[in-house]
């Protein structure tokens, strides 16, 4: 731990000044819920792909991926591999059928093919996935910050949590989006910029990154074999796929950008642009990963200071031969996340290091107010109208999406304080978003494409499919005498398995339902 010197301190100073500066200039058009959730469907496809690329990196993107390719290989890069396939069923399937409904809720049109149930739970699902998103997001962005001022996880998670919460509600979706386009290329330049570095500080520079890589095996996208109990290649492949389906289709930090488009042809370019832009960056940061893997693998001393650091972490007040003991015993897996704050604490310049962090914070505003702004229109639009007051004025629709960005906000604060202490970052999020998300994708898909299927079918096939994902994440926590009843495959393929198992479970009861009706018609 360090005190960051003036310079950076003032770099990040007037970065947060000029967020909230950007907060309180767009809040003067604020004016209704049309500009604050749809931004009057004023905002150009390029700058809406930039932002949906800028939601997409993420925090967990700048020090999830880093860590998670220091501890394995490439494997994470599957998960962009897989964005291409998706945005195709977006740009032609999505986009236009939200664009028609003209709805700013992602979940309104569940309603109207299943009832209100469909529309509830579709909503509570996606809630608990933002809560999760938004919490390993501050969580990973203390976790750097932690290092470089030696403040505590939680009062940097409150102190960031405070901020991003005063500019999401003055700004609304219009100052997300625009900021976003700014954010998105900070973020780009501050990657490249520690790639540099990076090699600048290596011994024998990109060579021997390649070299020590290349022994170690950093550079595999994972195993081919056809194996789903780890996270081999097929693995991280069907969980970005049905990942990215979920994030184009059913979420709406990007559902609600389709109506911010000024036409549908524009909203499908910002997701082709978005996928573009962060199939490289993606690769941009698991190299990153590789980079440090190698320059921490020359220089082993500081290696050993990360995993003391871990151990302590791990084992408070233990005596320093068993923090010793730990310290030994730790694999690059159990320290992976630690390794780039560790980096820049220890490597990175004065000045550079104030503008990399803002680099960090930009990753995770974008998100996080993204996340909140999302959030309050899905309360406002699908819970507080449908049950509560469907008639509200101008001024206490305001009040409602200010108020419901708050809570989102101190959700996602509460979210991240109780993550602090987990392995790895990227890890978590993937579990919980599989987790929240695969009866939410499935009955999506249920409504979409089967036409024929009803309220009874997709009622049984939820009950089915939550039982199925209950079953697929709690089943490794029971006792060894029943050790044959655990689920044995990755829990990335929590969101696959549970995806299918509603969707086809819907359509098989369809068809039953189906063939007893013909043959009762032919009897009469």
């Amino acid at each position: 731990m360090k005190s960051l010197p003036a310079l950076d301190l003032g770099v990040i100073a007037i970065y947060l000044l000029a967020m909230l500066l950007v907060g309180f200039y767009f809040s003067r058009k604020n004016k209704n819920a049309e500009q604050f959730t749809k931004a009057s469907g004023s905002i150009p496809g390029w700058a809406l792909g930039i932002s949906i690329y800028a939601t997409f990196l993420s925090s967990n993107t700048f020090l999830g991926v880093p860590g998670k390719t220091f501890g394995t290989n490439l494997n994470a890069f599957v998960f962009s591999l897989s964005m291409p396939l998706a945005a195709w069923f977006a740009a032609k399937y999505f986009v236009p059928f939200y664009r028609n409904t003209g709805e700013v809720s992602a979940y309104t049109h569940l309603e109207h093919r299943f009832g209100a149930w469909a529309r509830t739970y579709a909503v509570v699902c996606f809630l608990l996935t933002q809560v999760a998103r938004m919490g390993s997001i501050f969580f990973g962005i203390a976790l750097s910050l932690q290092a470089l001022t030696g403040f505590s996880m939680k009062m940097i998670i409150l102190t960031m949590g405070i901020c991003i919460i005063i500019y999401t509600v003055l700004g609304g979706i219009e100052a997300v989006i625009w900021t976003e386009v700014v954010q998105g290329i900070i973020k780009t330049f501050g990657a490249l910029l520690i790639l540099y570095i990076i090699i600048t500080n290596m011994p024998g520079g990109i060579s021997k990154v390649v070299e020590i890589g290349k022994t170690d095996n950093k550079f595999s996208l994972g195993s081919l074999a056809p194996d789903f109990t780890t996270s081999t290649f097929w693995v991280v492949l069907l969980y970005g796929f049905f990942i990215n389906l979920n994030n184009f289709g059913m979420d709406q930090n990007y559902v609600q950008r389709y109506h911010t488009a000024t036409s549908s042809k524009q909203a499908a370019k910002s997701i082709w642009l978005c996928v573009w832009l962060y199939l490289p960056a993606s690769l941009l940061f698991c190299v990153i990963g590789s980079a440090l893997y190698a320059y921490y693998h020359v220089n082993p001393e500081l290696t050993e200071a990360i995993r003391h650091q871990v151990a302590t972490e791990r084992l408070p007040g233990a005596s320093a031969a068993d923090i010793a003991q730990m310290a030994a015993s730790l694999k690059p897996e159990d320290y992976g996340d630690k390794v780039m704050p560790n980096f820049m604490v220890t490597k990175i310049p004065a000045g550079l290091v104030g503008l990399i962090v803002s680099a960090i914070l930009s990753a995770a505003m974008s998100t996080i107010s993204s996340g909140m702004n999302a959030s309050a229109t899905v309360f406002a639009e699908d819970i507080y109208k449908r049950y509560f007051k469907p008639v509200i004025t101008v001024k206490q629709n305001m009040t409602l999406l200010h108020t419901a960005t708050v809570v989102a906000g101190v959700a996602g604060v509460a979210a991240g304080i109780a993550m602090i202490g987990v392995k790895s970052v990227l890890d978590v999020w993937w579990q919980l978003s599989g987790i929240f998300a695969g009866g939410m994708l499935g009955l999506f898909l249920l409504g979409i494409i089967s036409k024929q299927t009803r309220n009874h079918e997709a009622v049984i096939a939820i009950i089915i499919g939550i039982v199925v994902i209950l079953w697929m994440t709690l089943s490794p926590l029971l006792p060894p005498d029943l050790g044959m009843l655990r689920n044995v495959l990755h829990q990335n393929m929590v969101i696959v398995i549970g995806t299918l198992v509603i969707f086809l479970t819907g359509i098989i009861l369809t068809r039953i339902k189906q063939n007893k009706l013909a043959r009762t018609s032919a009897t009469h």
